[in-house]
């Protein structure tokens, strides 16, 4: 056990990315075997302070849906970062191989999935937050709102990662300009294919926040309404957008 935290603490250190060498794959110490299950548990960790919302408001209903909610959001978190990966991961493939990144199939994957981590590993440690929130409010839409709020920002810092390594492990997409003065250097602008990579990635972030929030739209329920009974999955009605601003109209009209 005591490894595995020593590997996510590396991993969020940067010390399982190596820098480029000429001519080979980077190192990326990303094994599968140990980070799949490690996102898996992390995912099952926030989805257990999810869920116990649903145990808290147990009063007036059988506290059995409260335990199987618990139990579907510790399955559904995880599922939807595993998934939303597998989904937008063939236009993450082909994205970097435009920016002229020389990361191979396995190696972006492991980066990937490395990512995925982190996200996961933030929202993990939100926990407490969420436990906090739990037992201090019986707002159902709060809940909800507070959900994706921390959700998004476990996302965003999960990117911020995944960006910062690939531009770390990139070349430049243009041949190296020749020696300048330090005032010159120091004057330069972007290059028009710096802000083309910044314009693609800017285009595939899109893309894979599109993915998650409509993938977490049909996973749902993650809590579970007080007053609903307890079901695995919910019709496919409308979408994420709709359902999250009646939970804002719903959380200001109280």
């Amino acid at each position: 056990m005591f490894k595995v935290f020593k590997s996510l603490d590396d991993l969020l250190r940067g010390k399982r990315i190596g820098d480029m060498t000429v001519g080979d794959d980077p190192l990326i110490e990303i094994p599968l075997r140990t980070f799949v299950p490690l996102a898996i548990g992390l995912g099952a960790t926030y989805g257990f302070f999810m869920g116990w919302y649903r145990v808290a408001m147990w009063w007036g209903q059988d506290v059995s849906d409260g335990y199987l909610q618990t139990l579907s959001s510790m399955i559904k978190i995880p599922a939807l970062f595993l998934l939303t990966l597998a989904v937008t991961f063939p236009s993450l493939y082909v994205f970097s191989a435009l920016l002229g990144g020389r990361l191979r199939f396995g190696s972006l994957l492991r980066l990937l999935l490395g990512t995925t981590v982190v996200s996961l590993t933030v929202a993990a440690s939100f926990g407490p937050i969420l436990a906090f929130f739990t037992l201090s409010t019986t707002s159902y839409p709060f809940m909800v709102i507070l959900n994706v709020a921390l959700l998004a920002i476990s996302g965003f810092v999960g990117l911020g990662f995944l960006i910062k390594a690939l531009r770390r492990l990139s070349p430049p997409l243009t041949p190296p300009a020749p020696p300048t003065s330090a005032p010159a250097a120091a004057n330069s602008h972007p290059t028009s294919a710096d802000e083309g990579s910044t314009l693609i990635f800017a285009v595939w972030i899109l893309i894979y926040g599109a993915v998650g929030v409509q993938m977490a739209w049909l996973l749902r329920p993650f809590i579970g309404h007080p007053s609903v009974p307890f079901s695995w999955f919910r019709l496919r009605v409308d979408n994420f957008l709709v359902g999250l601003f009646e939970n804002l109209r719903n959380l200001v009209g109280n």
